[in-house]
């Protein structure tokens, strides 16, 4: 008896649902009352229509127990059991138990597998797969055709029974003679030698095709050790186109090493030049916005001249100075003069035009004219807002020589 039986086996009863707790230290001294009751439990969950009767107070009623209990087993199971150590009670009666509840426990774990599969079948009717089913579809096929065949042959027998019944009775019946069953054991020595005989004429054959076989593996090893020397000798052996194979490898590794070079150098260079376009243009959009900015803030300072010029022409009305006047508006005149040098040569210093290449392009020519024109516009501007001030000076200059004229008159006076 071993600890691992005698715990596989009390799991296994708890397992199988029997009613009574067992314990691992029921088995260490005989314990027959047990042993019967475990053995009538598993026989009545085997089969529940058995009768085999339960006493077991003598020696005689427990013999018959035991007896009934293996052969009921070895017929319906084919479970052979050793009533001897089932009779003992011990821990070698666990042995003999754990055969009978293995099975039942084996039958159990496969009938909960069964039916866990025809759940998930139920769930998943869609899912079935025929494909796995085939092999046992075969086998059912085969013992199926076993059967039917067996039963026939047993049909058969069984008609041919009354028969032989009388044949076996005769024999049975008649006497046994010396001299036959002397000639029946000579024929039967005579077969068994004639066997022994081919087998030692097969012996002698293996032996020669041995003996064949070792031949064939000495001739493929030195075909093989052959095949290596010459393998050897062609590795040593330099071919002739070598030295130029190596020529041209280096000179292609140097080729692609430049390619490389000078790939990276192309890819730089573009995106200089890309970078480099990039902030003309921004410069170009810097000095379009700043140049709409004097643009407006011009003709904002002209209307407020304008309207400022309006004002001065309503205070000559009151009293004033005639030399005060031609200087204030001496000074704005300066002061607008300045104002347009100052953004002219803000906008004049924004731009930038260059190339990197030497020499005169067609391009250079074109910012050249470009230039010009653009020297032109401002000198044109800068005419345009001097006429414009001359305008408005003379409109002044005309209110304020009206004022006058009392003046005159009161020298005349004096």
């Amino acid at each position: 008896m071993s600890f691992r039986d005698l715990r596989n086996f009390t799991e296994m009863m708890r397992a199988l649902g029997y009613p009574r707790l067992i314990s691992m230290e029921n088995f260490h001294t005989p314990n027959f009352m047990l042993v019967s009751e475990v053995l009538l439990w598993l026989v009545k969950r085997y089969e529940p229509q058995t009768d085999i009767p339960p006493d077991v107070e003598t020696e005689q009623d427990r013999v018959f127990f035991i007896k009934a209990v293996a052969q009921f087993m070895a017929t319906k199971a084919h479970i052979k059991l050793n009533t001897k150590r089932l009779y003992q009670a011990d821990g070698y009666a666990v042995k003999e138990l754990l055969k009978v509840t293995s099975v039942l426990y084996g039958a159990m774990n496969t009938k909960g597998v069964e039916r866990a599969d025809v759940s998930e079948e139920d769930s998943s009717k869609f899912k079935f797969d025929l494909g796995s089913k085939i092999a046992d579809l075969k086998a059912a096929r085969q013992l199926a055709s076993e059967i039917t065949s067996k039963g026939a042959s047993l049909y058969d027998l069984l008609g041919k029974e009354v028969e032989l019944r009388e044949a076996r009775t005769e024999s049975i019946a008649r006497p046994l003679e010396i001299n036959e069953a002397e000639k029946m054991m000579k024929i039967a020595i005579d077969c068994v030698l004639e066997q022994v005989q081919k087998t030692k004429d097969m012996l002698s054959n293996v032996a020669l095709d041995e003996a064949n076989l070792e031949a064939k593996i000495e001739k493929r090893k030195l075909e093989l050790e052959r095949s290596q020397k010459r393998l050897q000798t062609l590795q040593s052996v330099r071919p002739a186109f070598m030295d130029e194979y190596e020529k041209i490898e280096e000179q292609l590794q140097k080729q692609y090493s430049s390619y490389l070079e000078k790939f990276r150098n192309l890819t730089y260079m573009e995106q200089l030049l890309d970078d480099h376009r990039r902030t003309e243009q921004e410069m170009f959009e810097e000095a379009a916005n700043m140049l709409r900015l004097t643009q407006n803030r011009l003709k904002e300072e002209e209307q407020h001249l304008l309207k400022s010029g309006n004002n001065d022409d309503s205070d000559v009305e009151i009293q004033e100075d005639e030399g005060s006047d031609s200087e204030v508006e001496d000074r704005q005149i300066m002061k607008r003069r300045a104002t347009m040098q100052t953004l002219l040569q803000g906008r004049a210093g924004a731009r930038i035009v260059g190339t990197m290449q030497g020499g005169d392009t067609e391009e250079d020519e074109d910012s050249g004219d470009s230039e010009i024109d653009l020297d032109e516009d401002e000198d044109e501007e800068e005419d345009e807002m001097e006429d414009d001030s001359m305008e408005i000076s003379p409109s002044k200059s005309g209110h304020r020589a009206r004022k006058p004229e009392p003046l005159e008159e009161s020298d005349n006076d004096f």
